[in-house]
């Protein structure tokens, strides 16, 4: 490995952790804004009636989500219309720490964990919606619709990102 190729690596590196850096503080403000839509199916309802307010669609799923057929033929269908509606995709590919950033981890919860009978939250897709103007301006929120649209421009249309670990 040459010099320049290593500097490459150690500077995509540092951008992938900024991205995801800028994921955390997004979801993190949109918790607290309530502007967070939670589930395959509550997404394709909020898509179906206002997709004009949806700025970030995350799509999460490991690699035992990758071989349900049924899923990945849901985020085929979420992605063609966020694509045609530009609505601005991330596929996440840890769904445990999306979990834990959403305060929906089973362990933070201990009564639920106990019960045993609830479902988990379906987290394979999250939309990020926009009440107010001013979240444009949000430098985060601003760091992700540009780094989504870079990779468009290289013929990623949903770029793959791994949240850091905390």
């Amino acid at each position: 490995m040459t010099l320049e190729e290593f500097s490459a690596g150690e500077q995509k590196t540092e951008r992938m952790d900024k991205v995801g850096d800028a994921l955390e503080e997004v979801l993190s403000k949109a918790l607290s804004q309530r502007t967070i839509t939670v589930g395959v199916y509550e997404a394709a309802k909020l898509l179906n009636v206002d997709p004009d307010n949806v700025v970030l669609c995350l799509l999460a799923a490991d690699e035992d989500d990758d071989r349900d057929v049924a899923l990945q033929i849901h985020f085929t269908l979420i992605q063609a219309f966020c694509c045609e509606n530009d609505i601005n995709i991330l596929r996440v590919s840890n769904p445990g720490r999306l979990a834990e950033l959403l305060l929906l981890e089973t362990e933070a919860n201990p009564a639920a964990a106990s019960e045993g009978a609830a479902q988990p939250p379906d987290l394979h897709c999250v939309l990020v919606t926009n009440p107010h103007a001013s979240q444009w301006k949000d430098p985060a929120l601003s760091q992700l619709i540009c780094f989504c649209r870079e990779s468009r421009y290289m013929d990623q249309w949903v770029p793959v990102i791994n949240l850091p670990e905390r």
